[in-house]
């Protein structure tokens, strides 16, 4: 912006009085920063403009919650990430903590009631293949992105002793793990505070909330997205600790099958989870109308939170990576819709009037019809 500031006998006063205003803050450049907000003084961003009370008679916005199990995945992170910051979203990434355990390290990690250094998905891989995993969580925090935790071994049922049969004590141990695997990477230049790890997904959405719950909350973490729930529900409190539900919807394509709202699941519904290359873009084509359709029927009625579940993996050619891709780049840039994290999801919630938030987590739960 330029200014003409009169004839120089008052020109030296009112640069002068220019400059003290600069410094101050009260005049200067409108630019938006990442998030749309102007930035404030001494380098604190302002909260994005929907993180507030909602004014009478207004709804919440439609929050949708973009999350990726894994997270360790180098080209995934190379994807989502610009196409994040292009349409303003935010994303969580729930890591599982062996991928920062080099494998010349693999026998630090005993996952519960199995021996050490086992584990049913692969350890981080070289120390440079780790090092660029970090370089990658490193980035998408610094960005606003949340990370979270997706524990470590993956012993889903038919690897026993499984999540589902794990005790209090056995949830307890694995997030001990967790948590030493992280301090262990924060050595090796991992930036992501342990603080910052609020909640997390079991693997397989295996394992009984009555004991897995307990386990987050001893470590004040503050939410769990792992238990389903009939159709798209509010998040609930549950022994101190926000559930997110994973909804289970009806599929169009599938004759209103119901399935829960995630990509494997999704993938089974469709072919019993086969890898059949001609039908790829019919996979892309019938997932990105599932979610339209769940999140046209969260918007028209209760506004719940939508929680969008996926892998960093390239099943069935990539076709569920490309139609959530494409789903984050069509629904982020909507009116009344903001992609969010959970933690950011909560700091809104913490600023309503109960009753107002009561008026819509009563209501039937969402459902595509």
């Amino acid at each position: 912006m330029s200014r003409r500031w009169g004839p120089i006998v008052t020109g030296v006063a009112l640069a002068l009085t220019f400059l003290i205003l600069l410094v101050l803050g009260t005049l200067g450049p409108d630019r938006p920063s990442r998030t749309g907000e102007v930035p404030v003084a001494q380098g604190k961003a302002a909260p994005p403009d929907w993180m507030r009370k909602l004014r009478d008679g207004e709804k919440p916005p439609q929050f949708v919650l973009f999350s990726f199990d894994g997270a360790g995945s180098h080209a995934h992170w190379q994807r989502v990430l610009p196409l994040a910051e292009k349409v303003n979203a935010h994303v969580t990434g729930f890591l599982s903590g062996i991928y920062l355990l080099p494998d010349h390290l693999r026998g630090e990690y005993a996952g519960p009631g199995h021996g050490r250094g086992r584990a049913s998905i692969s350890f981080g891989g070289t120390d440079a293949e780790v090092a660029t995993r970090i370089d990658d969580l490193n980035t998408a925090y610094q960005r606003g992105h949340e990370i979270g935790t997706h524990y470590n071994g993956h012993f889903c049922a038919g690897n026993e002793p499984s999540g589902g049969r794990w005790t209090t004590a056995d949830w307890t141990s694995e997030l001990d793990q967790f948590f030493s695997i992280v301090r262990g990477a924060a050595a090796r230049g991992l930036a992501v505070p342990e603080n910052a790890f609020k909640g997390g997904r079991v693997p397989c959405l295996e394992g009984d909330p009555d004991e897995f719950l307990p386990a987050v909350g001893e470590r004040a973490m503050t939410y769990d997205t792992s238990v389903t729930s009939e159709g798209i529900a509010w998040p609930e409190l549950r022994d101190g600790v926000w559930e997110f539900w994973v909804p289970v919807i009806r599929v169009p394509a599938l004759s209103g099958k119901r399935v829960i709202m995630m990509d494997y699941n999704l993938w089974y519904s469709l072919n019993g989870a086969k890898e059949e290359p001609g039908r790829d873009a019919e996979f892309t084509s019938v997932t990105l109308d599932t979610y339209r359709a769940a999140y046209q029927a969260a918007y028209n009625t209760n506004r719940a939170p939508l929680t969008v579940g996926n892998h960093f993996n390239d099943w069935s050619g990539g076709a569920f990576s490309r139609a959530t891709e494409q789903f984050m780049n069509e629904v982020c840039v909507r009116p009344q819709t903001v992609c969010a994290t959970y933690s950011e999801v909560i700091a809104w919630m913490k600023l309503q009037d109960p009753e107002v938030l009561d008026t819509y987590r009563t209501k039937p739960h969402a459902q595509v019809s």
